[in-house]
């Protein structure tokens, strides 16, 4: 860690980590007055309580884990009570059985998110203490469950008071600053698809800085539902924005893949057109003001609407939401010229000779226009969504609620990882009697399930053992050697607090988070204040002891159990977006669409963070989520215009949809797609027989056209990326690929 970032923490801190520090400094000093005036068992459990709240200070987000946290706490209090009652004269059985229920909270931990995955933890957590505190006095059983349930209760009001009268922090203020990020960053995003550029890092950079605001303000926004009526408008106004940012960055990519392959085919003011929007999407990404931009994607939109109606005077489908009078105010000649159409082009209009005589030239002009035109509505609804989020009251969106990928398997690897770190350290404490013992199974517990959903849990791990380590003299000098010269509370507060004080500071840094909030844990956890502290250095250096076996434990198993490796969890990305692929008939039409837009809004960030980790010519992942969610919406609107009207046509769509799917699968290993053209033209010829819409059909022909393109650019990109594995020389180390060499021609991220 490089030293100007902690000169920068405390000695130049910005006044938000002062704010949040002197906030939750109070919140802990508040929740241990108010638990030492009650007498409570353990005070420290109140001041944990509190910090852990304040992690994130804006107050809807403080009242949803306070929630979350008493409903996890009264869960594992029936669950503790429960194991007890069962195993009373039976510690081995209550163990046995405590670790079956840590497992199962740590899998629904890692299936959940945010909140209500931490409200898990401290089920297990809450039903670990009463277990392991009572199993020597069963007779007590009821007053730990209170007691526990006292101390978290008391911190995470004090949290909520604390949050909420000082400095208050709106849900609202958060989303804002994050619609703004994701909205800024995907129009640079598609400014750079547009220019065609070759960048690949700017184009990796500007993808991953609107998914990753995108999804935390997705996580964070439920949230918002705490701060008065309007955090339903922002909650639903940020599902339209993640929806729609997913499809706008799809056929982004798939405008990209026509442009590099055939953009010198493009007729000169087709090619300004595009150019004109590059521009715009740029302007309106790096402008101050939705209105200017709405304007700006207005203007476009209405130009590209107008090559659409010429597209439509030549014999060129129009857009499925295009009226017939959209064009009315110009002359066919007028459009014509605007849009670089000739009127005796190849296309005739005659719908008895229309789909033999649409040149190739003309079907790529009409899917350009087409993707243009829903590339702007997309932009327009995302400046909708964005402005709602600001100003829930000037406008109204309607979204289901979005669903999120879910790895079961993962999740059980978890929670299996964390049973077995409570297993390991309950073996220590059951054989040897050590009364420390409980404090390594109260690290283990809390740590092994709190880590698992972070990324690089292992480093993140040792960077709390880090902390806990420089806690140790901390602890010493103020918790023991200082503190027990206090008399009264005043004096308790002065020499405890400054140290938690000085963790919390630096946790406002997101680089110091790990070292710093694990140094302010360290120093509650091995000086536990309350009424009747031991200040004996034998209890000390023994919570010591104890604090550091259990993080050790903790850090031993995720560095031998790290969990499923990285070409498997890739592998099971894929076969869930095909399995998605597969289902997306089986749902109605608006719960298919949230559903999978959800998800592969959360892969693609998964997909491209996996991405980072090759080098230039073995990235191909993100560009493969593209794909599948460009198949996905591709597949939900043929449904949409074709669905219902006969059975034959019904079970062409089904048959072409679980083709897409297979094909999808096959492209990702690199294989060409060699379903999709065959039931694509099995739908065609069926559609041919039920309707005399010409227009309808070129459509579909069109849309089909580049589905089986975008599958077969991507197998290629795929394949080349697989036979680019780097060689392993005589010490076994990759060598580093040379990033300086050519890309190849139509390869694409």
């Amino acid at each position: 860690m490089p030293f100007s970032v902690w000169w920068q923490a405390y000695l130049t801190p910005p006044a938000s980590a002062v704010k949040f520090a002197i906030k939750a400094t109070l919140a802990m000093g508040l929740a241990l007055y108010i638990a030492l005036w009650c007498d409570l068992d353990r005070p420290y459990w109140a001041l944990i309580s509190a910090a852990f709240l304040q992690i994130r200070p804006m107050s809807g987000m403080v009242l949803e884990k306070g929630i979350s946290q008493i409903t996890g706490t009264v869960v594992g209090c029936l669950a503790g009570i429960a194991i007890m009652s069962l195993f009373v004269q039976s510690p081995t059985p209550a163990l046995i059985c405590l670790t079956a229920w840590i497992i199962l909270c740590a899998y629904a931990a890692s299936v959940t998110r945010n909140n209500a995955s931490f409200g898990c933890i401290m089920a297990a957590v809450t039903a670990m203490l009463i277990v392991v505190i009572t199993a020597s006095a069963p007779t007590g059983l009821f007053a730990v469950a209170v007691a526990r349930l006292s101390e978290l209760a008391l911190g995470a009001i004090c949290a909520t008071l604390v949050s909420a009268l000082l400095w208050p922090i709106q849900v609202r203020d958060h989303l804002a600053g994050l619609a703004d990020q994701v909205v800024n960053q995907a129009f640079l995003h598609g400014a750079l698809r547009l220019d065609n550029s070759a960048d690949i890092a700017a184009l990796q950079a500007t993808l991953t800085a609107s998914l990753q605001p995108l999804t935390q303000l997705e996580t964070d926004s439920q949230a918002a539902r705490y701060e008065g009526p309007e955090g339903i408008g922002r909650l639903r106004a940020s599902h339209v924005l993640t929806v729609r940012t997913a499809r706008l960055l799809a056929i982004l990519h798939a405008l990209q893949q026509l442009l590099r392959s055939h953009g010198g085919e493009l007729p000169t003011p087709t090619k300004r057109l595009i150019e004109d929007m590059a521009n715009d999407l740029r302007h309106s990404a790096e402008g101050s003001g939705v209105a200017q931009a709405r304007q700006r994607l207005q203007a476009l939109r209405h130009r590209a609407l107008q090559c659409m109606a010429a597209d439509s005077d030549e014999g060129i489908a129009p857009a499925p939401d295009q009226a017939p009078d959209q064009a009315s105010d110009q002359t066919p000649g007028q459009t014509t010229a605007r849009c670089g159409h000739s009127p005796s082009g190849p296309i005739t209009s005659d719908p008895a000779t229309t789909r033999t005589t649409e040149s190739p030239e003309a079907l790529l002009q009409r899917r350009i226009h087409l993707g243009l035109r829903e590339a702007l509505g997309h932009a327009l609804v995302i400046l909708d969504a964005r402005e709602a989020i600001h100003t829930p009251g000037k406008r109204r969106l309607k979204a289901p609620a979005l669903a999120f990928h879910r790895d079961h398997l993962e999740a059980a690897l978890n929670g299996l990882r964390a049973g077995l770190v409570f297993a390991l350290l309950a073996i220590v404490w059951r054989y040897t009697a050590w009364d420390n013992g409980q404090i390594a199974m109260l690290v283990g517990t809390l740590f092994s399930a709190f880590f698992a959903t972070r990324d690089n849990p292992a480093a993140v791990a040792t960077t709390f053992l880090k902390g806990m380590l420089a806690a140790v003299p901390s602890a010493l000098l103020f918790g023991h050697v200082l503190l027990a010269q206090a008399n009264d509370f005043v004096t308790l507060a002065l020499v405890f607090m400054p140290p938690l004080f000085l963790g919390l500071l630096g946790a406002a840094n997101p680089r110091l988070m790990g070292y710093c909030l694990a140094f302010t844990i360290g120093n509650i956890l091995l000086t536990m204040p309350g009424n009747g502290m031991d200040f004996s250095i034998d209890g000390f250096l023994g919570r010591a002891i104890a604090l550091l076996l259990g993080l050790s434990t903790v850090v031993m198993a995720f560095r031998l159990a790290p969990g499923l490796p990285t070409t498997i969890r890739k592998h099971r990305l894929v076969s869930a977006t095909v399995n998605d692929l597969h289902g997306l008939h089986r749902r109605s039409f608006h719960e298919a669409e949230s559903r999978f837009g959800g998800t592969m809004a959360d892969r693609l960030l998964r997909l491209a963070q996996h991405d980072d980790s090759l080098p230039e010519e073995r990235r191909y992942l993100f560009s493969l989520g593209l794909v599948g969610l460009d198949l996905g919406y591709a597949s939900l609107n043929l449904r949409r215009r074709l669905g219902g009207r006969s059975d034959a046509l019904d079970l062409a769509l089904d048959d072409l949809a679980a083709a897409l799917a297979d094909d999808y699968g096959a492209s990702a290993r690199g294989h060409a797609p060699d379903r999709a053209r065959e039931y694509g033209n099995r739908l065609l010829q069926t559609l041919e027989q039920q309707t005399n819409d010409s227009a309808e059909y070129r459509l579909m022909a069109g849309l089909i056209e580049r589905l089986t393109m975008s599958l077969e650019h991507q197998a290629a990109r795929s394949r080349q990326a697989r036979q680019a594995a780097p060689a392993v020389g005589v010490t076994g180390r990759q060598r580093t690929p040379d990033r300086q060499g050519a890309k190849a021609p139509g390869v694409d991220r």
